[in-house]
């Protein structure tokens, strides 16, 4: 596993984003593991968090796309981070924007701040995590309701490796539905693989009762990571 992959997922756990026990995601389902976003809460955290995320779309993408686009609420911070880190990081000055939950009706008025999307722009959705695809499809529907631009990559920080509507897991599913690339810093199987015994300042979060869990979880909505 690469270096960096190693320091994010260690990033997680001493910002309390990656937790274990027992949660309901976003599509209901109960889970044992959780990862949040929302819990990143310092400056050096979320500069941190954007090097992997700029790290992980470098890797994938290199420069063939023109802006990043971050869904409210979590998305903004994430898509903010993110450009900032591929300027400073590897030198492209890439464009972005996010989006109101309403649309303002006055001054300049509309949903996006940042870069309005405009015809031809290809898009790379920058998410935090995704179970059912839900809350991309929505973000897809956003885009095209603004101007005929093309998403061409979905980036999330943990790929939970969870089946869709169909065997394939969300995120796969997600790629062959709107023909983009999609992928994560980290999948759940290099977490637990790293985080199992393993101890992070001192204490073990990932023991054996609770890796047992995720085993009996991933065996029922598990699907493989592409």
């Amino acid at each position: 596993m690469e270096q960096y992959k190693k320091e994010f997922i260690e990033l997680m756990v001493r910002s309390g984003v990656l937790a274990f026990g027992d949660f309901v995601t976003k599509s209901g389902r109960r889970t044992p593991f959780f990862i949040n976003t929302g819990n990143y809460r310092t400056g050096s955290q979320i500069g941190r968090l954007g090097e992997f995320y700029a790290a992980a779309i470098n890797k994938r993408l290199g420069r063939d796309f023109d802006m990043l686009y971050g869904p409210a609420y979590k998305g903004i911070p994430l898509v903010v981070a993110t450009a900032a880190a591929l300027a400073s990081k590897y030198g492209h000055d890439v464009a972005y924007c996010f989006n109101r939950k309403e649309a303002k009706d006055h001054g300049e008025g509309g949903l996006f701040i940042g870069h309005m999307p405009k015809a031809g722009d290809r898009v790379v959705i920058v998410e935090d995590v995704v179970t059912a695809g839900t809350s991309v499809r929505e973000s897809m529907a956003l885009l095209a309701k603004t101007a005929p631009v093309r998403v061409c990559g979905l980036v999330v920080s943990v790929n939970r490796m969870e089946r869709g509507a169909g065997g394939k897991s969300a995120i796969a599913e997600l790629a062959e539905e709107f023909s983009f690339a999609a992928f994560a810093i980290v999948t759940i199987d290099e977490v637990t693989s790293y985080l199992h015994g393993r101890p992070v300042d001192g204490k073990v979060v990932l023991t054996d009762p609770c890796m047992k869990k995720i085993a009996d979880y991933r065996s029922e909505f598990g699907a493989p990571a592409s």
